[in-house]
């Protein structure tokens, strides 16, 4: 009896692995991105290192900002490898919990670019099972997630607005519709529950109305800004730092049923280089195709209340306001 029950839990599992794959988005554009150049936060793993594969194979100067520069640079000769010669990838040291960090970098990219055309804001983590916070008094997951692209994006949107026609693209997560309500006023868990998925979820949320906020911000600009869930992927997002057993036994379902990095690639290259989606901004984007967030997620009073706190909270100075 139970090897008749464990070979149908296999057939089982295997035939949703087989169906989650098979109705996955798949980028088609051929769009050659020769004279580009893109920033892609994250990229020394997962789905932004294989970003950075198509994108560098496409002829663009990718430039993997990453925390760890000698993962990183491994990362990097991957990439050229296979590219076979064609674009270019450069590492860029970035940590984007650390404020600082984000600045320094942000300054060394305004120095050596003379343009931007795409930048992808990946970098991401699940935070810890405890509530930690950064050296700027920020929650962890926020300031991994959220704030540092909020800085980063906002330092780098004059060079990006020159830079036009050019894009901007956010990452995040369908996590996002566990989230029941947010207090602008306390984005950092300062009085509210903490845990990791919901602050993971929050982080995500903000993500997205960060992405409708930007939106409104860049009319007329020749600037799009699109936020991307992609999916459940099997990285190694799962298994850093201090893994709750929750987070381990999702990874493990992810690993059984999910898509690979590649695969999970695809709705971020949709995003950067799709042509049908030259002009088209605001949207939340899964399995290639534009799909709907939560009642959360399209408050338009929401984004901007989050924005004005991310402000506050990233300590953004007037000249580093490009909008």
């Amino acid at each position: 009896m139970w090897t008749e029950v464990a070979a149908a839990l296999v057939l089982l599992v295997m035939g949703l692995r087989v169906w989650y794959r098979w109705q996955a988005g798949v980028c088609g554009s051929k769009a050659s991105l020769e004279g580009k150049t893109v920033v892609i936060t994250g990229a020394s793993a997962g789905i932004g290192k294989e970003a950075a594969k198509d994108l560098v194979s496409r002829g663009a100067r990718v430039i993997m900002a990453c925390r760890n520069v000698e993962k990183a640079e491994r990362a990097a000769a991957e990439v050229r490898i296979h590219a076979r010669g064609k674009g270019e990838a450069v590492v860029r040291q970035v940590d984007t919990s650390d404020l600082a960090s984000v600045r320094r970098f942000a300054a060394r990219i305004l120095k050596e670019e003379e343009r931007l055309h795409l930048l992808i804001n990946n970098a991401g983590i699940v935070g810890p099972p405890t509530r930690e916070v950064t050296k700027d008094g920020l929650e962890l997951t926020m300031a991994t997630n959220h704030y540092g692209h909020f800085l980063l994006t906002n330092l780098l949107l004059g060079l990006i607005k020159r830079s036009a026609p050019s894009r901007i693209v956010i990452l995040t997560s369908d996590s996002h519709d566990e989230v029941t309500k947010l207090n602008p006023d306390c984005l950092n868990f300062e009085h509210d529950h903490y845990s990791s998925f919901t602050a993971y979820g929050q982080s995500k949320l903000c993500n997205i109305l960060f992405t409708l906020e930007l939106t409104n911000k860049l009319q007329g600009t020749g600037v799009t800004a699109n936020c991307v869930h992609p999916g459940g992927v099997t990285t190694e997002i799962f298994y850093k730092g201090d893994v709750t057993w929750k987070l381990w036994m999702w990874g493990k379902i992810i690993y059984l049923m999910g898509k690979d990095a590649t695969q999970g690639a695809q709705t971020i290259l949709h995003a950067a280089v799709s042509e049908e989606l030259e002009g088209v901004s605001g949207k939340y984007l899964v399995d290639c195709k534009e799909a709907q967030t939560t009642d959360l997620g399209r408050s338009q009073k929401l984004a901007k209340q989050v924005w004005e706190a991310s402000e506050v909270d990233v300590k953004l100075q007037a000249g580093e306001k490009h909008y």
